[in-house]
């Protein structure tokens, strides 16, 4: 156990600096450039990029022409009148949006009172059955109260006979 544990340490060590290491780049496929590379700038002086990269039919990318004042106008024409576009759009949909909504909350306090109406009437009918069960209740007592009075006296009057 005791040279397991050093031996398996001084792998994982020897492993991971291994897998540290930066691979090779590989060199980029050999194109023709499509014009003269301009001589280099150094890293602290701003560079041009371009807009609109191009790809050639190989699939790379290929070097493309600083935008123009005039085109860097057209294109922010071109911007402000899609975020204008996208605004009025947005716009638009809120106040479809907002008359929905209206609409919904008119619709929703309708339906609450007729709710609240059909709540009512429940309660109502439920008064009002209860209410007949009790005179149901009534009727039945009294008529047989009626019943036992009449057949007591019927039996009091069979028995005086029989005497």
């Amino acid at each position: 156990m005791r040279a397991v544990a050093p031996s398996l340490l001084g792998l994982f060590l020897l492993c991971s600096t291994a897998w540290a290491v930066e691979p090779a780049t590989t060199p980029a496929p050999a194109v023709a450039p499509a014009a003269p590379a301009p001589h280099t700038l150094p890293a602290d002086k701003p560079r041009v990029i371009p807009a609109v990269a191009t790809v050639n039919p190989n699939g790379q990318p290929q070097e493309t022409q600083p935008l123009t004042a005039e085109q860097i106008a057209k294109n922010k024409a071109l911007q402000d009148l899609k975020i204008k576009a996208l605004v009025k759009d947005q716009s638009m949909r809120l106040q479809q949006l907002e008359k929905a909504n209206l609409e919904a909350l008119a619709q929703n306090q309708e339906l609450q009172l007729k709710n609240d109406n059909l709540g009512v009437q429940v309660q109502v009918l439920q008064s009002e059955r209860s209410a007949q069960m009790f005179i149901y209740g009534a009727v039945t007592l009294a008529v047989g109260v009626l019943l036992g009075f009449l057949i007591a006296s019927y039996a009091q009057t069979k028995r005086r006979r029989q005497w």
